[in-house]
């Protein structure tokens, strides 16, 4: 309502307003006669010359580069003490300026540039390029005065044989104007004109004022009106726009406005604070009818090369009291420092204060089922392939869970700190023996239900390894014998019957030897020509198959079930087993090799100077030509074409047990997680000693540059079910059509358990199974920038939930009714409608999430003023596109 007033009491009563002339339209370049545009004659020269007196003029400064050349080519040309009267297509070179007219008079004394007809002005270390009527302009102190104006910064003009203009930067500066002065080198006042960042003349949005003015690449402007499609807006009493694409300005952000169903009304607004050229910080408010206050803030900082510092945080203070208060708050510190080039300093620190805030209030789904944190800080110094790092560390699962009758609790896993030293391979003097070497200090903490360390456990582990790779013939073979010494300041005690196993004061040290022989065969290939039936698919199809068989056997961990467990390092099992695996490859050879001889004699797109490609001739929103591609990803294209692609990978492994107990370490009816098993498989498998484990598959297929597909499985031939199953589809067409599947299928041992022990060993143990079936599924057309519409949609199933939970209920007649539960089937589901003018553009989304705190139903929208900002809820992670 105040806009709306306002608005409409200074357009009839403020006299400047109410006299402005300017359209969205560019005033076009006057047509050039004697009796009409010469600069002493006509109706519109005299009113000009009336106003004149109200306009200051450009201050000669010292001369900024006296001595340089200037050339002139005109059709005739005189001289008269040093001045030189130019007509018919008269070009002036300075350097870095020309100008073009079709009579100019130029004093080659003072610099000074009488110009009438098409003028235009170009050059500069901005990249201006004014088109006028007539004007004045001085070569050595580059000011000047110009009428009737179309101008930009930021642009070069059409080339030869092209009708688009070229911008050097994703944000130019356009302006037009009845005069325009030029007071300096960046520096312009500009009265009776507009400002805007859209392609003229006909522009999306544009600023209208009697004056603005441009200095420190900011364009302020005073009683100026906003139009957006031709149609004025607002009435803004002081405003100001970039000049400069790398400018920003301090202020409050525009308020994003929106609605959910279990947040009420939103209302959020932002103030944004330039703090250097450096950094910047952002803080903000939200109000949510339902709830109550939110707030957050962002730190940024961008030093030399990559160091960087990065601060957030969000935080919600919910009004409501008891189960129903999902308040809490969220914050991430990230950073890098480069100390030298060998030595680095970086951090990734987050605090959350509980997982049903960032379930009830994250944005997207993703984010709202992520239960672990991990927080890290090191320093490292890398040098000739030895790595010195100190650590500190901390996990937080932030779930609460039960163990046996113990209260529900997070496990806390902590690193404070780790010193090591590692080593890659480094070759023994003038032999074939390879020598790599990891060690550590440690101290480690943990915490989890039932279960805590009492203070800090020291640990030292060294771990030396030598290798001597070697050939015969084509069989490559490496053997590989390795020592590990872990000692240990703290361990388990014995068990004991009904209860779970608890830290005791002694010391532990733990010695094993491990030793590993690989054998890779010659890989066997052969070439296939092409068909009528596979010609499509290239020249050639190379077929190739690679076997390769592993023998490794550790022993000396003899106490498995005493060590506490902290990381990888501490799953160290005995075991003595075979691994094998055979990896086929299929390669395309373009169908025709001799374009590629023709396209290394041929300049690439990318090496012609700055040529905007046809998507960006037709436009779009924030077109930017110096997204061509570079000469280097020119190169590389070109090569691509020319090479083999591989269209298919697909590795079949497997392991033989050939110790089925680990040297005893196996717990029967409980997940079993072993340094072995780790590496082989992210999937848990051990329950009980086993013979043979699961056979995984890994299976590529890129038919396309525009399609891949992924299929990962691992399945246990011995219970004749798949332990996790995944499959993978994305398509992109050049048309803008898109799509994306994602199956995702586990039926494995569950994270937690709960046990008792007896003195024969552990009974009375159930095991909770990790059993989900998911399906996410994306579609959409067109993209972010697409000019006109774009749509996607995607969405997350729980297809477990369609078998439903059965269970049996007695009445108060003794009647049992049977009844089955189905849990909720969609997860989440997102839908986006996008639609862009030139500059300018709408986004609307309909949003829903489904979880046990988060149950929700949102619409959210932005609107985008393209170099200017963003206005609205949809945030750009959240986008589909």
């Amino acid at each position: 309502m105040p806009l709306f007033i306002g608005i409409t009491l200074l357009a009839v009563l403020h006299a400047p307003v109410w006299a402005q002339q300017i359209t969205s339209y560019a005033p076009p370049a006057q047509p050039t006669g004697e009796a009409q545009d010469s600069p002493q004659t006509g109706p519109r020269i005299a009113a000009q010359r009336e106003r004149q007196e109200s306009y200051p003029e450009a201050v000669l400064a010292a001369p900024l580069n006296p001595g340089q050349p200037v050339t002139a080519v005109a059709n005739t040309q005189s001289e008269h003490d040093k001045v030189f009267i130019l007509d018919g297509a008269v070009v002036i070179d300075s350097g870095d300026r020309e100008v073009r007219a079709d009579h100019i008079e130029y004093d080659s004394n003072t610099g000074e540039v009488t110009a009438t007809g098409h003028l235009v002005v170009t050059g500069g270390p901005n990249h201006e390029h004014i088109e006028a009527s007539h004007g004045t302009f001085n070569l050595q102190t580059e000011t000047g005065r110009f009428y009737d104006v179309t101008g930009s910064v930021g642009g070069m003009p059409p080339r030869p044989g092209k009708v688009a203009r070229i911008y050097t930067n994703g944000s130019p500066f356009l302006f037009t104007g009845r005069l325009v002065v030029k007071t300096g080198v960046q520096s312009y006042d500009i009265y009776q004109g507009s400002v805007t960042s859209c392609l003229l003349p006909k522009p999306d949005w544009l600023l209208t004022a009697d004056h603005f003015a441009v200095a420190d690449g900011t364009a302020k402007g005073y009683n100026s009106t906003f139009h957006l499609l031709n149609l004025p807006l607002f009435y803004l009493p002081y405003v100001t726009h970039p000049a400069d694409p790398g400018t920003r300005e301090t202020g409050f952000m525009l308020p994003e406005p929106g609605r959910s169903s279990t947040k009420g009304l939103t209302l959020k607004e932002q103030f944004y604070l330039v703090l250097n050229r450096s950094m910047d910080l952002t803080i903000g408010a939200s109000y949510y009818s339902s709830v109550g206050f939110a707030q957050d803030a962002t730190f940024r900082y961008r030093g030399a090369g990559l160091d960087f510092v990065k601060f957030r945080y969000t935080g919600v203070l919910d009004r409501r009291t008891g189960s129903e208060n999902e308040g809490g708050e969220d914050a991430l510190l990230m950073l890098r420092r480069d100390l030298n080039p060998e030595t680095r300093f970086a951090a990734n620190v987050e605090y959350l204060s509980s997982y049903v805030y960032r379930e009830a209030f994250a944005e997207n789904f993703n984010d709202a089922v992520t239960s672990d944190i991990v927080s890290t800080t090191y320093l490292t110094h890398e040098v000739h392939g030895m790595e010195f790092t100190g650590l500190v560390d901390r996990y937080q699962g932030i779930k609460l869970i039960a163990e046996g009758t113990s209260p529900e609790q997070q496990v806390r896993i902590f690193h404070a700190p780790t010193v090591s030293f590692d080593s890659t391979e480094h070759r023994l003097g003038e032999t074939n023996l390879e020598v790599s070497l990891e060690t550590s200090v440690s101290g480690l903490k943990r915490t989890q239900p039932g279960f805590a360390t009492g203070g800090a456990v020291e640990r030292i582990d060294i771990h030396p390894e030598i290798a001597l790779p070697f050939s015969l013939g084509t069989w490559r073979m490496q053997p590989l014998l390795g020592l590990e010494e872990t000692a240990y300041s703290r361990s388990f005690l014995p068990a004991v019957p009904g209860q779970l196993q608890q830290q005791g004061q002694a010391a532990l040290a733990r010695s094993d030897v491990h030793f590993a022989f690989g054998v890779r065969s010659p890989v066997l290939e052969r070439v296939f020509q092409p068909t009528r039936w596979t010609g499509f698919l290239g020249s050639a199809i190379k077929h190739t198959i690679e076997a390769d068989v592993t023998y490794r056997v550790t022993k000396g961990v003899d106490d498995f079930k005493n060590v506490l467990r902290f990381d990888p390092i501490d799953v160290v099992a005995n075991t003595n087993e075979v691994e094998y695996g055979v990896t086929q490859r299929l390669f395309r050879k373009r169908a025709k090799p001799k374009d590629c001889v023709a396209q290394e004699d041929q300049p690439t797109a990318a090496s012609l100077p700055n040529e905007p490609n046809a998507a960006e001739l037709e436009g779009g929103l924030n077109p930017d030509p110096t997204l061509a591609v570079s000469n280097e990803q020119g190169a590389d294209a070109s090569r691509d074409s020319c090479e083999n692609d591989e269209l298919i990978s697909w590795r079949l492994a497997q392991k033989t047990f050939l110790d089925e107990s680990f040297g005893g370490a196996i717990v029967n009816g409980r997940r079993n997680i072993f340094d072995t098993t780790l590496a082989f498989s992210g999937v848990a498998f051990l329950t009980e000693p086993r013979r043979v484990s699961p056979l995984i598959s890994r299976l590529r297929v890129k038919s396309s540059a525009h399609t891949d597909v992924e299929w990962d499985f691992d399945y246990d031939t011995g219970a004749k079910k798949f332990n996790s199953s995944n499959v993978y589809l994305d398509a992109h067409q050049k048309n803008g059509i898109f799509g994306a599947l994602s199956y995702a299928r586990l039926d494995a041992p569950g994270r937690f358990y709960t046990e008792s022990e007896t003195p024969t060993g552990t009974t009375g143990v159930t095991t909770s199974i990790s059993d989900f079936n998911q399906l996410r599924l994306l579609a959409g057309y067109g993209s972010p920038v697409k000019r006109g519409l774009s749509l996607a949609a995607a969405t997350g199933l729980d297809l477990k939930s369609l078998s439903g939970a059965t269970g049996t209920q007695t009445l108060p007649n003794g009647q049992v009714v049977t009844t089955t539960v189905y849990p909720a089937l969609l997860q989440y589901a997102s839908v986006q409608a996008n639609y862009n003018w030139n500059c300018c553009g709408l986004a609307v989304e309909y949003r829903r999430i489904d979880l046990a705190v988060n149950n929700e139903s949102a619409w959210k929208w932005n609107f985008t003023l393209a170099n200017i900002g963003t206005a609205g809820s949809l945030r750009g992670v959240a986008r589909l596109f």
